[in-house]
């Protein structure tokens, strides 16, 4: 059998894979929103609170699932979460209203938790320090990927076949993708393709090649690293959800976007989030091949993210559709530029053993407070306009960043 000398970046592909079949499944009900209001005649803050019902899933079981994953190994981890989110998305068509939306919503949030936990893990045993922004940064144009593909996709079936049907094709998806990981995927040490020379360079570079005992969970909130990573996800991550879940809505109710016009634009600004994931994972190994420390080359891409999201404040004063979406789509670049960093410093921070709990922990606490932020967005829009909700955006990443400086002075290797 021929063994390969670059078998991570196939590993990595699949789990961008993954994560872009997440963000399909996710994104389907904002871009069907419009016509689901409509239908079960919701109003924007009871779809704010049916978003949020996904969020506290979603929260909850990022905390559960990182020990999980640790424990039962990730390609069992994947395979299980794959084939929850599938039925869950599936279960949507069954919607009849407030409640059974919400309830399919929430189941939703459970399955699509372990997906960046164990993604997280899976880079941390495949990748040595010097290639995993890069990696991360691939593996973080999933979410992107799924918003390019989410719009039009759904506008097609939902006018062929209605948004019910839509809902079951999408999470068909999954199984296809389960094929996939089953046959790709092994750890280094097991994987019959790997060759010799990749399985050193892992190892070399490896945080956790010992074998230690597992850390109790609620040792990691003796660190104030942890407390950092995760409370600058708590003020930051509820601006990509923003996008996430209210373009569709923002463009039907401010711009006069019918569903096919969704379908042809409303998956730009988050072409530009691949490329910003990209990018961002890309220069943070670049600074480090160029001598930078890791500490530096992150929190240098975590300001300069966090500062370029500013001008998406340009939407207050533009009538035009087009210029709106330039400008969201320049704001979801620097998004996932930042982003590429901040999620990488789970496993900058602890070793592989722990990087599933302590990235649990961190992604709990963006999804808690994107839940928070979602039913006030829905608030915010039908008592006052969008325009508040574009100043908080424009400046929580300055927030999250200035969190990061404070609670993680020095981003190095913490003993547990």
């Amino acid at each position: 059998m021929a063994t390969k000398t670059n078998l991570r970046w196939y590993i990595v592909g699949t789990i961008f894979l993954a994560t872009t079949v997440n963000y399909i499944d996710r994104q389907a009900l904002s871009v069907a929103a419009p016509i689901i209001k409509k239908d079960l005649q919701l109003s924007n803050e009871q779809y704010g609170w049916i978003v949020s019902l996904f969020l506290l899933a979603y929260a909850i079981m990022q905390l559960v699932s990182g020990p999980i994953i640790d424990r039962i190994g990730t390609k069992k981890s994947f395979s299980i979460a794959v084939i929850w989110w599938s039925v869950a998305n599936m279960l949507h068509a069954f919607s009849r209203g407030f409640t059974s939306l919400g309830l399919f919503r929430f189941l939703l949030g459970i399955g699509e938790a372990a997906n960046y936990p164990t993604a997280m893990k899976v880079i941390s045993e495949w990748f040595p320090k010097s290639e995993r922004s890069k990696a991360v940064g691939i593996l973080n144009m999933g979410p992107g990927m799924g918003a390019i593909i989410a719009p039009p996709l759904m506008a097609w079936l939902i006018l062929s076949f209605g948004w019910k049907m839509a809902f079951v094709i999408t999470g068909a998806i999954g199984f296809l993708w389960l094929i996939l990981w089953q046959k790709i995927y092994h750890v280094p040490k097991k994987h019959p393709k790997i060759s010799k020379e990749e399985l050193n360079l892992i190892s070399k570079e490896s945080n956790g090649g010992m074998q230690h005992p597992k850390t109790p969970w609620l040792h990691y909130f003796k660190h104030k690293e942890v407390w950092g990573v995760a409370l600058s996800r708590f003020v930051s991550d509820g601006v990509f959800y923003f996008f996430v879940f209210w373009l569709p809505s923002y463009l039907t109710d401010e711009k006069g976007f019918s569903l096919v016009e969704i379908g042809l634009f409303a998956w730009i600004p988050f072409v530009l989030s691949d490329i910003g994931s990209f990018m961002g994972g890309w220069s943070g190994t670049k600074l480090i091949k160029k001598g930078l420390s890791i500490n530096a080359s992150r929190k240098w891409i975590i300001w300069i993210g966090a500062i370029l999201v500013l001008p998406v404040l340009g939407c207050l004063n533009t009538t035009s559709p087009y210029w709106a979406i330039g400008l969201i789509s320049f704001a979801l670049f620097a998004t996932q530029f930042k982003q590429s960093a901040l999620f990488t410093l789970p496993i900058d921070l602890f070793s592989k053993k722990d990087a599933a709990s302590v990235w649990g922990i961190s992604g709990s606490a963006g999804s808690f407070g994107a839940m928070l932020f979602t039913p006030f967005i829905g608030w915010l829009v039908d008592e006052i306009s969008y325009a508040p909700v574009f100043i908080i955006v424009a400046l929580l990443h300055i927030v999250s960043a200035s969190i990061v400086m404070v609670l993680i002075p020095k981003i190095k290797l913490i003993k547990t």
